[in-house]
């Protein structure tokens, strides 16, 4: 059942996730989906203001962790693992909040204090499987001609569109960076979302009100926002 994905990757069986399936994909590429396994459940001493979590989500109400920083609390608490579903924070269960809410819980328990995870890891299958190569026999096929891709939306249907251009997608990686560093969160289809929405804007002003109308639910701290116009400025101007 769709209930049951925890998130999906191209071309790959392992919860790699340099490999997510994200807001853009080939008609070449092989999708693997990885649903919920085994539950979990772990106490942990919050002895640091920053947990080391990066968190990312399926867009439907799943928020798993997508990188653990080296040396962190959580790197050492081994039972927690890349790819994990959060499902409750302290008997609160959190399945139906995305993955900025999640972070933001995490962020706001009191250092100090034991707290509870329960966790779902996901289903390990296929582990004799390689990765696909890239060199099949597939002929090589395209959505359309020139730079077009399926673009996945969380809402709204999917769209044929032009690829970002070489700027933009080296804004969007510095954007999904910043979503880290503010949020706690990696979530590359917002930071093209945002990117997209800074296009034609002549000032951070215009910027923040085209912000506030397409992702007026983030509520993003102005100073976050003005950083983002920052990185768009400079990927315009050949700085990144």
């Amino acid at each position: 059942p769709p209930a049951q994905i925890m998130f999906c990757t191209l071309n790959t069986h392992k919860a790699d996730m340099d490999k997510l399936l994200g807001a853009q994909i080939g008609l070449e590429d092989f999708i693997f989906a990885h649903i919920k396994g085994q539950r979990k459940e772990v106490e942990i001493l919050k002895t640091d203001d920053v947990l080391g979590l990066t968190i990312t989500d399926n867009g439907t109400g799943c928020a798993f962790i997508k990188r653990i920083k080296e040396g962190s609390l959580m790197d050492q608490t081994k039972m927690i693992c890349v790819g994990d579903h959060i499902e409750t924070i302290n008997g609160k269960n959190v399945s139906d909040c995305r993955h900025y809410e999640v972070a933001k819980m995490l962020k706001d328990l009191e250092k100090g204090r034991m707290f509870k995870l329960e966790l779902i890891e996901p289903m390990k299958a296929f582990e004799k499987l390689e990765p696909r190569s890239k060199g099949g026999t597939l002929p090589e096929a395209k959505i359309s001609r020139g730079r077009e891709t399926l673009r996945l939306r969380t809402k709204g249907p999917a769209t044929v569109e032009e690829m970002p251009t070489e700027v933009e997608e080296k804004a969007i990686k510095k954007v999904d960076e910043l979503l880290e560093t503010y949020m706690g969160i990696r979530d590359i289809e917002l930071a093209a979302t945002m990117v997209e929405a800074g296009r034609d804007k002549k000032n951070p002003d215009e910027f923040a009100v085209a912000l506030d109308e397409t992702l007026g639910d983030f509520a993003f701290p102005d100073e976050f926002v003005f950083d983002v116009w920052g990185a768009i400025g400079d990927a315009k101007q050949g700085r990144l």
